[in-house]
C-alpha cells in the first residue's frame, strides 16, 4: 500500500486532511517560500506547490504520494502573504475590510512509484465587512495572524467581520477535499 505523505506541518490542513478520513505521515517541507514579487498568478502558487512538493519527495521511499499545498490571499492581483509582524498585519488586514479578496490554494501530488504528478487549483472569494481599527487590534491581538496568508484564518473570524464568501470554505482554510480527491484520483490514490 502507497504511503500517503502530507508535506506540511499546518494544524489546518492536518484537520481536513483527518477529516476526509485519510490516513497519512507529517514530514514538512523546507522548501523557502519566496516570491520575485507580489503579482498573482496561478502559475507561481502552483510552482511554489510543486517546489514543496518536491522538497519532500527528495526525503521519502518509491512507495509514497506526497501532497503539497500553498495558500494565497489575493487583492487587486497582489498576493498577500504572511505578515512578519503585527503591524504587518493590521496593516493587511486595513486594506482587506470591506474589499472582496481571492483566496488560491494550490495543491500539488507526486507519486513516487510511478514519477506521476499532478497539480490543482481552487478559488474561493470572501468579502469582509469594512473593519474599524478596534476590530483589527482585537483580531490582531487575540489570534497569530503571523502564521497565515492575508493575516487571517476565516475559521476564528466573529461572523461581523465577514459579509459573504463564495466557494469551498475549507479552501479558504487552506485546503480543498474535493481538490485533494481529484488529485489523488488522478495518481491513483482512491479514497474510500
Amino acid at each position: 500500500m502507497i504511503k500517503l505523505i502530507l508535506a506540511s506541518n499546518s494544524p489546518r490542513r492536518k484537520k481536513i486532511l483527518a477529516d476526509m478520513g485519510l490516513k497519512y505521515e507529517i514530514i514538512p517541507s523546507n522548501y523557502d517560500e519566496k516570491l520575485e514579487d507580489d503579482i498573482f498568478s496561478y502559475d507561481k502558487i502552483e510552482d511554489l506547490a510543486t517546489q514543496k512538493c518536491l522538497d519532500v519527495v527528495r526525503r521519502v521511499d518509491k512507495n509514497s504520494l506526497v501532497l503539497a499545498a500553498d495558500t494565497v490571499v489575493v487583492l487587486h492581483n497582489k498576493i498577500l502573504g504572511k505578515p512578519h509582524t503585527k503591524e504587518n498585519a493590521f496593516a493587511m488586514l486595513k486594506e482587506l475590510a470591506g474589499e472582496t479578496h481571492m483566496v488560491v490554494t494550490s495543491i500539488c501530488a507526486i507519486n513516487t512509484k510511478t514519477n506521476r504528478a499532478a497539480t490543482m487549483s481552487t478559488t474561493s472569494y470572501v468579502r469582509f465587512t469594512q473593519w474599524t481599527d478596534e476590530m483589527i487590534h482585537s483580531y490582531v491581538d487575540s489570534f497569530n495572524p503571523l502564521d497565515k496568508a492575508g493575516s487571517y484564518g476565516i475559521q476564528e473570524l466573529p461572523p461581523n467581520h465577514i459579509d459573504k464568501f463564495e466557494g469551498s470554505f475549507e479552501n479558504i482554510v487552506g485546503l480543498c477535499p474535493e481538490s485533494v480527491t481529484t488529485v489523488l484520483n488522478q495518481l491513483g490514490y482512491s479514497i474510500q
